[in-house]
C-alpha cells in the first residue's frame, strides 16, 4: 500500500503544524474553520496562531459558491498574496471547499488540512479532488490540486457525535469490499465503534493511496473507488435539494447495497458475497427512504463518470475485488431498490 508523502500521521497535531508552517515561511497564514471546529477542535491546536480566521456556517448545504466568495473576499481585504498559506480545519466540506478556495485564489496558494472526522481523514482529504456543489449537483465544480500536507490524528474524533463516525466508516467498508477482502473481514470481526481507529486510517489511507497513485485523475482505475456513489450521491443530492437530513456516509452506505444487488444482478457477485454485505451493512447504518426511480435518473445524469448520456458504475465482482466503466439497465437498477426496500 502507498500512502501519499503529504499525509503526516501524529500524536501532536500542533507541533506537526508549526513545524510544516515554520519550514514553508509563509507572509501571511488564514485559518479556516466552521462554528464546531472552531469550538471542539481548534483548542486541540494550542501554540497554533494566525493572522487570519475564515468562519463559515457547517454542512453540505454551504459548500456552495456564495461561501467561495466570502473565503475570497476575506483574503483579499486581508493582503494574502501567493507566498500566503491556508490551514483547514474541519470534515470533507471544509477540506473540499478551503482546498478549492486556495487553488483557485490567485491562481494558487498552498494549503494544508487537518481533517477532524473519520470521513475527511480515509476519503476526502486523500487524493486531491477538491470542489463545492452547483445547481444542486454535489462536486460539480471543482479541481485536482494536492494539499502541500494533510496532518492525520485519530485525536479529534472523540469530538464527533456517533453519527458522524458512522459517516465516515462506509467508506472504510467501501476500502475492504473494493480492494481487500481480509481487511473487510476484519472490520465484520470488530465491534463499531469501539475500534482502532488509528490502524484503521492507516489502513484505509494506504488502500486509498495506492489507488490514486495508480490513476491520479481517474481515468481508469481509480474509478472503483466510486462503489455505492452512483446511486449513493444521486440520493445524497436528492436530500441535499430536499432539505432533508442524510449524511454522506449513509448515503453511501444505502449506495453500496444497491450496488451490491446489482453486481449480483449481473452474475458477478455471489448469493452469499451479496447477503454477507447487505448483512454487515444493515447492522450498522438504518434504512433510508430511496426516492423514485424517475428522481434517481434524473439525478445521475449528471453524475461526473458518465459519458455522454451513458451512466457508468463501478461493481463488486467479489469481496475485494471491483470493476469500473460498467452500464446498468433501469430494470438492474429497479430490482435493487425493490430488494432494498424488502431488507429486514
Amino acid at each position: 500500500m502507498k500512502v501519499p508523502n503529504y499525509i503526516h500521521f501524529t500524536d501532536d497535531p500542533t507541533t506537526t503544524l508549526i513545524e510544516i508552517i515554520e519550514s514553508a515561511k509563509p507572509d501571511k497564514l488564514a485559518l479556516l474553520v466552521d462554528e464546531n471546529t472552531r469550538l471542539w477542535c481548534l483548542p486541540l491546536l494550542e501554540r497554533f496562531s494566525a493572522d487570519l480566521i475564515i468562519e463559515i456556517e457547517s454542512g453540505e448545504k454551504n459548500k456552495n459558491l456564495n461561501t467561495c466568495q466570502n473565503i475570497w473576499q476575506e483574503l483579499t481585504t486581508a493582503g494574502f498574496s501567493r507566498k500566503s498559506i491556508m490551514v483547514n480545519l474541519g470534515g470533507g466540506v471544509i477540506g473540499d471547499m478551503g482546498g478549492f478556495c486556495a487553488s483557485t485564489f490567485k491562481r494558487g496558494i498552498r494549503f494544508v488540512n487537518i481533517p477532524t472526522t473519520l470521513l475527511a481523514a480515509v476519503d476526502a482529504n486523500i487524493g486531491g479532488k477538491l470542489g463545492i456543489d452547483f445547481m444542486g449537483f454535489k462536486n460539480h465544480i471543482g479541481v485536482f490540486n494536492n494539499p502541500m500536507a494533510v496532518i492525520v490524528t485519530d485525536k479529534f474524533l472523540d469530538t464527533l457525535p456517533k453519527r458522524e463516525l458512522r459517516s465516515g466508516y462506509a467508506e472504510v467498508i467501501k476500502h475492504g469490499l473494493i480492494a481487500d477482502e481480509k481487511y473487510f473481514e476484519k472490520l465484520r470481526d470488530s465491534t463499531f465503534p469501539e475500534m482502532d481507529w488509528q490502524e484503521i486510517i492507516r489502513h484505509s489511507i494506504g488502500i486509498k493511496g495506492s489507488v490514486v497513485a495508480e490513476d491520479p485523475l481517474e481515468k481508469g482505475r481509480r474509478k472503483i473507488l466510486n462503489f455505492g456513489h452512483t446511486l449513493g450521491h444521486a440520493i445524497e443530492t436528492y436530500y441535499l435539494n430536499n432539505e432533508k437530513s442524510l449524511l454522506h456516509g449513509e448515503a453511501i452506505a444505502c449506495g453500496m447495497i444497491l450496488e451490491a444487488h446489482i453486481s449480483y444482478q449481473q452474475k458477478l457477485l455471489s448469493k452469499q458475497s451479496l447477503e454477507m454485505i447487505c448483512d454487515y451493512l444493515s447492522s450498522i447504518y438504518e434504512p433510508v427512504v430511496i426516492p423514485t426511480i424517475s428522481e434517481i435518473n434524473e439525478l445521475m445524469i449528471h453524475d461526473k463518470k458518465n459519458v455522454g448520456m451513458t451512466i457508468n458504475f463501478s461493481l463488486i465482482n467479489a469481496i475485494g475485488s471491483c470493476l469500473f466503466d460498467q452500464q446498468v439497465s433501469d430494470k438492474m437498477i429497479t430490482e435493487a431498490v425493490y430488494c432494498y426496500g424488502n431488507l429486514k
